[in-house]
């Protein structure tokens, strides 16, 4: 077997010189690692510290990457079972240079293998927080129809959309030590994008945003609605609206990420035309404060 070589980069426009075309081989399942690339490459002052973006090739073939965005949690790719011990590369040179690693995000068995590897590492042990699936949609299927209609979010949303997307991260992740400060930045961040959608009936009922464009894709998430207005179709209707608007401007396919453990969402979203793509897990390491993940359910219904 040839000689495995890791790599790591300062940009994530060298990053993607070397990932991209891996990763775009199965890009609905990689949309995660593609997305956050490009969003760095794009937007690299939206990031408060210096990222990692290390992969491991073996001749002229990626066998792994992770990427990280301090404080969140690394996100690890493997090209098969092959792969797998790529990852160990990845784990011993975060562990090395001290990288602050509080838990692995990825594909279910290169999320363990890292895991694995990091314990090795460190000794530090890890624990199963969160099992997620990642679905794929290329055409909707209408749902039931709601009273209202999706229209844009604007900066007259600001507050509301704060106060909302607060309630879903507490509600969604929380282990997420997120602040109102830190999602103010991020709406604010979010609707300068033109990415946040409202369903409005004869007030704001629920709300999605598009995420993280890849070359073909795009990701639907957060998804929320209040518990007030739930049962009522309204996010149901939001997210087919917005993946039809997506699917509308160019993309091929959009998707998105569900919490397992949330059979309602994950029923819900089958019905709209999303077909299951592949499992990612996400375990936290012993021994460190718990960081925000950039995953996560794509919301209630």
């Amino acid at each position: 077997m040839a000689t495995m070589q890791l790599t790591t980069f300062l940009s994530a426009a060298e990053f993607l010189g070397a990932v991209r075309p891996a990763l775009e081989a199965d890009e609905a399942a990689n949309n995660l690692m593609l997305g956050l690339a490009l969003a760095i490459r794009r937007a690299p002052d939206r990031f408060e510290r210096q990222p990692y973006l290390g992969a491991v090739q073996s001749a002229g073939q990626v066998l792994a990457a992770a990427l990280m965005t301090p404080p969140h949690n690394v996100v690890v790719y493997a090209a098969g079972e092959e792969g797998l011990p790529a990852l160990d590369l990845l784990a011993a040179d975060l562990a090395l240079n001290r990288w602050p690693v509080p838990g692995v995000l990825g594909p279910s068995r290169a999320a363990l293998s890292f895991a694995e590897s990091w314990q090795a590492r460190t000794g530090r042990g890890f624990a199963l927080n969160m099992h997620e699936r990642v679905y794929e949609l290329r055409r909707v299927t209408p749902p039931p129809a709601v009273p209202g209609e999706m229209r844009l979010a604007g900066e007259a949303d600001f507050a509301l959309l704060s106060r909302w997307l607060l309630a879903f991260n507490r509600e969604a992740v929380p282990d997420e030590p997120v602040t109102l400060d830190e999602v103010e930045r991020n709406v604010r961040n979010r609707l300068a994008d033109i990415s946040y959608f409202i369903w409005q009936d004869e007030s704001p009922v629920a709300v999605a945003g598009k995420t993280r464009p890849t070359p073909h894709g795009c990701c639907v998430g957060p998804v929320y609605t209040p518990p007030e207005f739930r049962r009522r179709g309204y996010a149901t209707a939001l997210t087919a609206a917005l993946s039809q608007r997506l699917l509308d401007e160019g993309f091929q396919f959009t998707a998105l990420f569900t919490n397992l453990a949330n059979p309602i969402s994950n029923s819900i979203y089958q019905k709209i035309g999303y077909r299951p793509v592949c499992d990612f897990d996400l375990y936290l390491f012993g021994g460190s404060p718990t960081a925000a993940r950039p995953g996560g359910d794509a919301g209630q219904a």
